[in-house]
């Protein structure tokens, strides 16, 4: 399959790797001196859960390919889009002329209403999905991260198209496992919410790296959910038992099932301790700041993302 990766920011550099890897042609859509300023390589210090859950090591350096011009007569067999929620929109206007007839995989957080932040797409050739991966850049410009096995996809209350089943066999022949989603939009904004609670966590603790040391923080994950768990409702989204319920448990049962996932020698460990980039900071901060605005626009009381107010403005 070829394959165009918008942006080449820490997810889509780990996945367009994988990909190549096994197979495709991927090349990656840059805005102007983005080639330049890249160079013709990049270096990887990840950890890919694919065969081994605690992450095999990989360290090199990998050629890849940068364009900054992306004409409508393109051959991409498929297009993804793994940006910030809040580029998604820019993103999708972008895109919206120069689709062709590729597919184009919305791979990253969601906050706005899907049909709004796609809207310039066409919509009979989008497919929605998740990753499983994270870390950040260095000083030296070196992605340290890592790639989990799972990937989630799912649809907006659609049944899966032709579109749909291509673009999970692709990630399933990479080796990646994929888990299906029924409510997609949903599931999306509950795991933007819980983003929210780590990103609140990262902010008090100084950085995510301290995170898993810091009883405070990790309760502060919880507690944000919990009080953002109305503002789905509000939004007219019924969530499953299965999604809510888990939150509700004794706050010292959660903090240590929370602690014991991020022990040392997790990946998860691994991705939070290499997520503390200037990048990475801000992207914590929208988290915050746009599950705020949107808590005071349907009047949902959120006072522990208030208490940060102050920190969103630096």
């Amino acid at each position: 399959m070829k394959i165009l990766v918008f942006g080449r920011g820490v997810i889509a550099t780990q996945y367009g790797w994988a990909l190549e890897k096994a197979g495709n042609i991927v090349e990656f859509y840059v805005r102007s001196g983005r080639v330049a300023l890249y160079g013709p390589a990049v270096n990887l210090d990840i950890r890919d859960a694919r065969t081994n859950a605690k992450g095999d090591a990989v360290k090199l350096t990998w050629p890849h390919q940068l364009r900054e011009e992306l004409a409508p007569d393109h051959d991409y067999d498929l297009i993804i889009v793994s940006v910030r929620h809040d580029k998604l929109s820019e993103a999708a206007a972008f895109l919206g002329p120069r689709v062709g007839g590729a597919t184009v995989l919305i791979f990253g957080n969601l906050w706005a209403v899907p049909q709004v932040a796609a809207a310039p797409l066409p919509w009979n050739q989008i497919v929605w999905g998740f990753p499983g991966a994270g870390g950040g850049f260095d000083a030296q410009g070196t992605l340290r991260g890592g790639l989990m096995k799972v990937v989630f996809f799912g649809t907006m209350g659609v049944p899966l198209t032709d579109r749909d089943h291509a673009v999970r066999d692709l990630f399933a022949a990479a080796g990646f496992s994929v888990s299906e989603q029924k409510n997609f939009q949903a599931w999306l904004w509950h795991h933007f919410i819980l983003d929210a609670g780590f990103a609140y966590a990262s902010l008090i603790a100084g950085g995510a790296r301290k995170v898993p040391e810091s009883p405070q923080a990790l309760r502060g994950i919880i507690l944000v959910v919990r009080e953002l768990l109305p503002l789905i409702r509000a939004r007219g989204v019924k969530l499953s038992p299965v999604a809510i319920v888990p939150f509700y448990l004794p706050l010292w049962l959660l903090g240590f099932a929370l602690k014991k996932a991020l022990a040392k020698g997790t990946l998860a460990r691994a991705i939070m301790e290499t997520s503390d980039s200037p990048a990475n900071q801000r992207e914590l901060k929208l988290y915050v700041g746009d599950s705020l605005a949107e808590a005071r626009r349907l009047r949902v009381r959120a006072p522990l993302l208030e208490s940060l107010e102050p920190l969103l403005q630096g």
